[in-house]
């Protein structure tokens, strides 16, 4: 067995090699978003919303828990899931998934859907998918 396969299996409780970061040779499991990223998320969600969004009344919210971002939309008062990123230890490379609102869960299998093609592993492109899976 690979000995990243090895680590994502045994040495860290089955998580996924999407989850680890490379430090030197030894994959870490990420198991939070460091504070400066987390910042940098916010500043981004915020120009997002103020040069991208067309009305004042929608925005993305950000949200954080453990390793994920939650992109949140409040749309004209109402306020719903959008997706969610998982942190792999660079800011322009998250996993994505997309909320099923049929199943009520985040799901990262699914690539059929209208906006996939924006999903390129930065929150900006995770956000205009999001506009064009659930629009304004």
């Amino acid at each position: 067995m690979p000995r990243t396969a090895l680590l994502a299996t045994e040495s860290h409780g089955g998580l996924p090699p999407t989850c680890l970061k490379l430090t030197g040779e030894v994959r870490v499991p990420t198991r939070s978003i460091p504070d400066d990223i987390k910042q940098a998320v916010i500043d981004s969600v915020e120009h997002f919303n103020r040069t991208v969004m067309e009305y004042p009344q929608c925005s993305y919210v950000p949200r954080f828990k453990g390793r994920y971002l939650y992109l949140d939309r409040s749309d004209f008062g109402k306020s719903g899931p959008i997706c969610r990123l998982t942190y792999t230890g660079a800011l322009a490379q998250w996993d994505f998934a997309i909320y099923r609102y049929s199943d009520g869960v985040y799901d990262p299998t699914e690539w059929f859907f209208p906006g996939a093609e924006d999903v390129d592993g930065t929150i900006e492109g995770a956000m205009r998918a999001g506009l064009k899976a659930y629009p304004a």
